[in-house]
C-alpha cells in the first residue's frame, strides 16, 4: 500500500517537475490573494531521499560477528501555504539486499543481534522485503512566527527525537505547537500519543512503544515485563520554554510528563565567549526525574519504573571552537539515587558524553568523560571527528542501578561525513567506526561482553537527498 503511495507521490512530483519546466525552471509566485490549490501542490517543497547502509560488528572470539546491506527510498511533500494551512506526507520502504543471519542467536551467550537488526524491523528479524512505512502525515497552521501542527510530524526534544543512526528515524504523532514571536523568549510544546521507532516499521501508542527494544532487568534482577502493561497513559505532554538574556546566554527549561508513569524535568545553559577569532563555549545540563503513582502498573514486576523511585543526573561541557576546528571536554554523573530511565526507543540521550552506539540510560551512580575534536576542511565539504570517552559503571550485578549489565568501558569513535557540491550535489558519503573495550568485571559470562565491550562496529552510509 505505501509503495503505491510512494509512486503516486513520485508521478506528483514528475508533474510538478514539468511545470516548472514549462516556465523556464522558475514558478511564478502569483500574488498573495490569489493562491488556489493547484498552487499548493505545484509550488509545494518536494524532497527525496534514499539511503544505502553496511553494517558490520566484529565481537571477542567465538561470540557471533554479523553483517548487512540495506537500502532504501522514499519521498516527502510539504503543500505550500493556503491561508496560512500546509499539509505534509511522506513516506519510506527499505530492502535488506544482503546479510549475515542476524535473526538468529549468538551460540554461547543465547543473545540477540543489537545492531544490524536495527536498521531494519526488531519485531520481525527475519523480514527483508516488507519494510515500508508512512512516515509523516500533518497538518500545520503558521501565523507569523508561531505554528501548530497536528498528525504524524518528526519532533526533536530531549526525550522524543530522531536519533538518525539506522535507516529510518523516529516518527511521533500528537500536537505541536511553537510560539516564536519575541527574539529573546519563546515555547515549544505539546501532546504526544504515538510514535513509530527507528528500527520499525508499526506505528504504536506511546505507552505500548515502551519495550518494543530489549528492556533488560527489574531492580530485582529479574526480567523486565512492562511491555504492552503500561497503564492508564494515553500519552506525554512535553512543554519547552527557552530564554535568550543575552546574545551569548541561552537557557532551557524542559518538562516531559508521561502520564502516570513518570516526570522528567531538564535546564540547560549554554554560554559563549567570542575571542579573535576562536569561540569559547560552556554547556551545563541538570536533569532530575520522578516516579508518577505506581509508575506504570500496580504491579511492580510489571511497571516501567518503580513506585517512589527518583534519580539526578548532571552533565558538563567545555569547548573551543573557529570556523575549522572544534574541540570539546565533557562530563556526566549519575547519581546514585536511582536509574536514569527514557524509553530507548524514543530517542538518544541528552548527555553531552553522548558517543554513537552506546548509552548510559537505565544506569545510575555513573562517572562519564569524553573528548571530542571535529576538523571540517576542504571548504566545508569534508568534517571528520574522533571521540574519546570513559564510562565508569555501576557492577554487572548491581541491578538496582544497572539495568541492562553493561560493565564500565572506553569507547573511541571516528567518524567522517563528506558532501558532494555542483553535479553531486545532495550526495553525502559517511563512515563510522565505534571501538568498546572492557574495564569492568564481567564475572567470565559471555553475556555481558557480546555485542556491549571488546567490539567494534563499522558503518558505511550512501545518501543522497534532493
Amino acid at each position: 500500500m505505501l509503495k503505491n503511495i510512494l509512486l503516486f507521490l513520485s508521478f506528483l512530483l514528475s508533474l510538478s517537475s514539468f511545470a516548472q519546466d514549462q516556465d523556464n525552471h522558475h514558478i511564478a509566485l502569483k500574488p498573495k490573494d490569489s493562491v488556489c490549490l493547484k498552487d499548493c501542490l505545484v509550488q509545494a517543497h518536494w524532497e527525496a531521499h534514499t539511503r544505502t547502509f553496511v553494517m558490520s560488528t566484529i565481537n571477542e572470539g567465538d561470540l557471533k560477528d554479523d553483517y548487512v546491506i540495506g537500502s532504501g527510498a522514499g519521498i516527502g511533500v510539504l503543500t505550500k501555504p493556503l491561508y496560512g494551512f500546509q499539509a505534509g506526507v511522506s513516506g519510506f520502504f527499505m530492502y535488506n539486499l544482503a546479510s549475515s543471519k542476524i535473526h538468529e542467536l549468538d551460540n554461547l551467550t543465547n543473545s540477540a543481534n543489537r545492531y544490524e537488526i536495527g536498521l531494519f524491523d526488531i519485531e520481525d528479524r527475519s523480514n527483508k522485503n516488507d519494510l515500508d512505512r508512512l512516515e509523516e502525515l500533518y497538518l500545520k497552521y503558521t501565523l507569523s512566527k508561531s505554528s501548530l501542527t497536528v498528525g504524524k510530524m518528526n519532533i526533536n526534544t530531549p526525550f522524543l527525537n530522531p536519533q538518525d543512526g539506522r535507516m529510518r528515524p523516529n516518527v511521533e504523532e500528537g500536537i505541536w505547537f511553537s510560539i516564536k514571536e519575541a527574539d529573546k523568549i519563546g515555547f515549544n510544546g505539546g501532546w504526544i500519543t504515538g510514535i513509530s521507532p527507528r528500527s520499525t516499521v508499526k506505528w504504536f501508542s506511546l505507552a505500548n512503544s515502551i519495550g518494543v527494544f530489549p528492556a533488560g532487568v527489574t531492580t530485582d534482577g529479574i526480567k523486565s515485563n512492562y511491555y504492552k502493561n503500561i497503564e492508564g497513559s494515553s500519552g506525554m505532554a512535553i512543554a519547552n520554554i527557552y530564554f535568550n538574556p543575552s546574545k551569548n546566554v541561552k537557557i532551557n527549561l524542559w518538562n516531559g510528563y508521561l502520564e502516570n508513569v513518570m516526570n522528567t524535568s531538564l535546564m540547560e545553559v549554554n554560554v559563549e565567549q567570542q575571542k579573535k577569532k576562536m569561540k569559547f563555549y560552556e554547556g551545563l545540563i541538570y536533569i532530575h526525574q520522578d516516579a508518577v503513582n505506581n509508575g506504570g502498573n500496580v504491579v511492580q514486576s510489571k511497571t516501567y519504573i518503580n513506585k517512589g523511585a527518583q534519580s539526578n543526573s548532571i552533565s558538563a561541557q567545555l569547548g573551543v571552537k573557529n570556523k575549522k576546528i572544534n574541540t570539546n571536554l565533557n562530563y556526566t554523573h549519575i547519581s546514585g539515587d536511582g536509574r536514569y530511565l527514557m524509553p530507548r526507543e524514543w530517542g538518544k540521550e541528552n548527555f553531552y558524553t553522548f558517543l554513537q552506539r552506546e548509552r548510559n540510560e537505565g544506569l545510575g551512580n555513573v562517572n562519564a568523560f569524553m573528548t571530542k575534536t571535529t576538523l571540517t576542511i576542504l571548504n566545508n565539504k569534508l568534517k571528520t571527528s574522533i571521540g574519546y570517552g570513559y564510562y565508569q559503571l555501576p557492577d554487572v550485578k548491581n541491578f538496582r542501578l544497572n539495568k541492562y549489565g553493561m560493565p564500565s568501558y572506553h569507547q573511541i569513535n571516528f567518524d567522517a561525513i563528506y558532501s558532494f557540491q555542483k553535479a553531486l550535489k545532495g550526495l553525502e558519503l559517511k563512515f563510522l567506526v565505534a571501538y568498546k573495550i572492557n574495564q569492568g568485571e564481567t564475572y567470565n559470562n559471555l553475556k555481558y561482553v557480546y555485542n556491549k565491550v571488546n567490539m567494534i562496529n563499522f558503518n558505511f552510509i550512501l545518501d543522497f537527498k534532493i
